[in-house]
């Protein structure tokens, strides 16, 4: 308790020195949050760009390996042929999705059946990659219904949804027909319910939706459906769950990051850079406090002197300094902490004109504790040398100088 006492009073006695050190820390705690919110917040916003009109599993047939055929009149080299002509499908498609539904950490499930087929409007023919989906789940993967900038998105019985990019091409609008061919031979006439614009090329130009019952003769699926695809509550749990499904299921389940490798790279790179700036703010409050201290142990050695010539044992000396070294790092890091918070809240509140942050940052996941205990034990530990060095000094020249 004394020794609490004579390091605060070592602390009070120069205030603008303490309150120097003691901003040091908080503005090096602030650049620790700020940089860990930032990150944070660039991969949420990467991931929900890359996510947001796909799917975070896809649970698809397993792919049909050659059997060897055993047996004592047939050669051992041979195998049973596959058909190439039989679609791979999922016919207890119901089950699994039922037992999709039941999982807490699923918020959508979407059967469907994709194939590819063309577009027939007089002398044009455009190539387009058909999805067939439950006519209440158009919506349950990409939000498509509240993107339609033409028509509705009732599919019906012949109703089709297509791109912004693909009608231009077609010169097609809402209410007029076209006619589809499959791959599979099958021909229909469809209406176009509803054109979408998602601003992704990929989605406004190749692709287009009708019902799933629809899709069922015209790719020859009158029981099973081509995938499913599945969207979670957090799209990181994704590996997991596809883990525990192709166990489940004995489906192949592919997780969003196996489809995007480059951007799990690029987010592991973003997390390591943001881990070195990390560092740098750490040590640079070590580097201050530790300076600050020795300086303070210097300019007090006739006092540590005079409490060495009292009996003061060495361990009191060095619970002086490190007591000091504990309140600057508690104190600057609260502080630091209170204002990282506030900048990344404020920074948050700056939007652009649709609507979105102009910085994509999350100040929820700053890292407070993280970085209070850090801070705290980065100034504990900058203390020790200047703790050590004034414990070691000698009373007698000490008092003398």
């Amino acid at each position: 308790m004394f020794a609490f006492l004579v390091a605060r009073r070592h602390l009070s006695s120069n205030p603008s020195q303490t309150l120097l050190l003691i901003s040091g820390v908080a503005l090096g705690v602030t650049v620790f949050i700020f940089i860990t919110a930032l990150i944070a917040g660039l991969a949420v916003r990467l991931t929900d760009q890359v996510t947001g009109d796909s799917a975070h599993v896809s649970l698809e047939p397993p792919s049909r390996v050659g059997r060897i055929l055993a047996g004592s009149s047939l050669p051992v080299e041979s195998v049973a042929l596959i058909s190439t002509f039989q679609r791979k499908q999922i016919r207890n498609w119901p089950v699994v999705v039922e037992l999709l539904r039941s999982n807490p950490a699923v918020s959508a499930v979407s059967p469907q059946i994709a194939g590819s087929a063309f577009l027939v409007r007089s002398e044009i023919v455009s190539p387009v990659s058909i999805i067939g989906v439950e006519p209440e789940g158009v919506d349950a993967i990409s939000e498509i219904t509240p993107k339609i900038i033409s028509g509705d998105g009732n599919l019906g019985p012949d109703g089709l949804l297509i791109g912004a990019r693909m009608a231009e091409d077609l010169g097609l609008t809402a209410g007029q027909t076209i006619l589809l061919r499959t791959d599979r031979g099958g021909e229909r006439l469809m209406t176009v319910r509803g054109v979408f614009r998602t601003g992704l090329q990929s989605l406004d130009e190749r692709i287009a939706f009708l019902s799933l019952q629809t899709a069922r003769p015209l790719f020859a699926l009158p029981e099973g459906v081509s995938k499913i695809e599945i969207k979670l509550k957090d799209p990181q749990q994704a590996r997991d769950v596809a883990l525990f499904l192709a166990e489940a299921t004995g489906l192949r389940a592919t997780p969003w990051q196996e489809k995007n490798l480059s951007l799990e790279d690029a987010l592991r790179a973003q997390g390591q850079t943001g881990v070195l700036i990390q560092l740098f703010s750490l040590v640079s409050i070590v580097i201050g406090i530790a300076s600050a201290l020795v300086l303070s142990a210097y300019r007090r050695r006739s006092e540590v002197g005079i409490m060495r010539a009292f009996g003061a044992p060495t361990g009191f000396i060095l619970s002086v300094f490190l007591i000091q070294g504990l309140l600057i790092g508690i104190v600057g890091a609260l502080i630091g902490c209170a204002s990282g918070y506030g900048l990344c809240v404020w920074l948050q509140t700056i939007g652009r004109p649709d609507g979105t942050s102009a910085l994509p940052i999350a100040p929820e996941q700053g890292g407070y504790v993280a970085a209070l205990i850090l801070t705290t034990l980065g100034a504990v530990i900058a203390s020790i040398l200047p703790a050590r060095a004034a414990s070691r000094i000698d009373p007698l020249e000490a008092i003398q100088q």
